[in-house]
């Protein structure tokens, strides 16, 4: 299984300046991806721009949003923006999707909270439409640069409707931010969909975990935070889910192991540029 490592771009008030940095250290640890968390409602650093600054800041790790609020953008403005990402990076990106769930992040006029399934398979096609080089709507000239690649998606949610959408549309699925014995009966739907469509070889599984090394109460405090619109047993329920210190950080890693998770991405619920190696030291 491979390790991978979330940036920071969600912690509340995060230094945006941090993000490069921490993009730096996190290649040369070795981790396998760096990860992006989704959100516009909130005091932190858009998930695409903190993907851009870490493509110019890298030049070898994967990127991927786990989760990218897909139906909050207007299509063609996400499409293009994937792609840019995607080219700066010489082809690194993985794009997650998930539908979100706040009402307070769909701030773009005609894209409200609801339909948000529907709308997004809509939206493939337009992804996937910009991709190749076909013309803007209502436009002679693309999007992207020529060479753009369809960029791999993965889809999160934890409906059967999400499942079949991995199997129909995506390389793989990204598990919610919980323990690996409630996410294994999400990673077997996965594969039993996927098998159900007739697709080869086996879908991509990602899983994602919260970690905390120097400051267990402060990390616990910020994930509260962020999960607290939601509500507070939510909140309550990933917090203190949280891999604070090096034997939670290990049995995470031995749990996720064990259900075939092909990747696992470390969160931080702090900004100390310091936990990108104190992770690596326990983990890699």
């Amino acid at each position: 299984m491979k390790i991978g490592i979330g940036l920071p771009n969600q912690v509340r008030n995060v230094r945006p300046a941090v993000i490069p940095e921490w993009a730096r250290r996190s290649e040369e640890a070795g981790f396998s991806s760096l990860g992006t968390v989704g959100r516009i409602a909130y005091p932190g650093v858009m998930d695409t721009v903190a993907l851009a600054a870490s493509a110019g800041a890298t030049a070898t790790i994967g990127l991927i949003s786990n989760v990218l609020l897909g139906p909050v953008w207007p299509a063609v403005m996400l499409a293009k923006e994937a792609a840019g990402i995607d080219g700066v990076s010489g082809g690194r990106l993985t794009l997650g999707l998930g539908l979100g769930g706040r009402p307070d992040d769909f701030v773009v006029d005609g894209l409200g909270p609801r339909g948000t399934g529907a709308r997004l398979d809509r939206d493939l096609q337009t992804y996937r439409s910009i991709w190749r080089g076909e013309a803007v709507p209502g436009s002679d000239n693309p999007a992207v640069s020529a060479g753009s690649r369809e960029v791999p998606i993965l889809f999160g949610g934890a409906t059967q409707a999400s499942f079949e959408r991995v199997a129909r549309s995506g390389e793989g699925y990204i598990g919610p931010s919980a323990p690996a014995s409630m996410i294994a009966p999400a990673f077997d739907a996965v594969r039993a969909a996927w098998t159900a469509a007739g697709r080869a070889g086996s879908p991509r599984l990602v899983a994602i975990a919260y970690f905390t090394l120097a400051d267990a109460d402060a990390g616990r405090a910020n994930v509260h935070d962020y999960y607290s619109a939601i509500s507070p047993e939510t909140a309550d329920f990933i917090a203190g889910g949280v891999s604070a210190g090096a034997e939670a950080v290990k049995a995470t890693v031995e749990s996720f192991t064990e259900i075939g998770a092909d990747e696992l991405i470390f969160n931080p619920a702090l900004d100390d540029i310091g936990e990108v190696e104190r992770l690596a030291e326990i983990v890699l």
